[in-house]
């Protein structure tokens, strides 16, 4: 039997509003879909920028390391001290195992007792007053002082020398350092060049940023900054602007053919100077 007169139009017309209620929406969960990636994306960048990877490397192939912004400025600073004082690239990497098995390379202000600061001196052991220990170069220069008057120096091991200097509990802590003190020694005592990198969010203020001068030439001596220097020394010196970049606003640091920026890396310069130069970053318009 046939069924009813306009039974088949009525099914087709029912399918096809179907067809269409589908059709729509189809599209309109596509277009929420391109939506929703776009916000996505959005809300990714700006995490991402909020979220800005703010860390340091070392690399002398084939030892890399990362650390932090706080643990590069402190290894430039024990650096600069040990160079000013005349001390061989070897009494870089003893001071620098020690301050790592001591504080990590964090000025702590505690510690075992009374002790203190990057290498946990203690006030009561004569080292210094509590506000001296805090100061990393004042720390640094009587850590060195120390490994001066241990004989034969030189020609310890690192774990031998350091023990002989901090005479610790734990006399083989400091061998497990080794690797990394040494990779940071040879980095910024300029043995290997543009071998210390770091990246930081630039911070933008409407004041000038801070001269970093006064500081470095406390730490590596007068007549740094636009200068000619010796290679080593140009690259002690642009390794300790690079770690303490974020501080002093620093965008850019060159030297030797190399330019570094926040982006974290070096690249190749056309201009192959003997001095070292620096870019700070202008006050932000008000």
């Amino acid at each position: 039997m046939l069924p009813p007169a306009g039974t088949r139009d009525g099914v087709a017309g029912r399918r096809g509003r179907r067809s269409h209620r589908v059709i729509r929406v189809g599209i309109a969960l596509a277009l929420l879909a391109v939506l929703l990636v776009g916000v996505a994306a959005i809300w990714a960048a700006l995490s991402g920028r909020s979220r800005a990877v703010s860390e340091c490397r070392v690399a002398v192939p084939p030892a890399k390391y990362t650390i932090d912004l706080e643990q590069a400025a402190n290894a430039t600073t024990i650096t600069a001290v040990g160079k000013q004082l005349g001390m061989i690239d070897h009494a870089v990497t003893i001071a620098l195992a020690t301050a790592l098995q001591e504080s990590n390379l964090r000025n702590l202000r505690y510690g075992d007792r009374d002790s203190l600061g990057l290498f946990q001196q203690r006030p009561s052991q004569g080292w210094g007053t509590p506000a001296q220990l805090m100061d990393p170069r004042y720390a640094a220069t009587a850590f060195f002082n120390a490994l001066n008057r241990v004989p034969g120096w030189q020609s310890s091991s690192v774990t031998d020398a350091a023990q002989a200097v901090q005479r610790s509990n734990a006399p083989e802590a400091y061998a497990r350092w080794e690797p990394l003190a040494r990779t940071l020694a040879i980095a910024t005592t300029g043995e290997a060049p543009a071998a210390l990198t770091c990246q930081f969010p630039l911070a933008r203020s409407q004041t000038p940023p801070p001269s970093p001068v006064p500081a470095v030439t406390r730490e590596l001596g007068a007549a740094v900054l636009d200068t000619a220097v010796s290679t080593s020394r140009g690259w002690t010196i642009a390794g300790w602007l690079v770690a303490h970049a974020e501080q002093y606003r620093i965008t850019s640091v060159r030297f030797a053919a190399r330019e570094w920026t926040t982006r974290g890396r070096w690249k190749s310069t056309r201009t192959n100077e003997s001095v070292v130069r620096i870019t700070q970053s202008p006050p932000a318009a008000g």
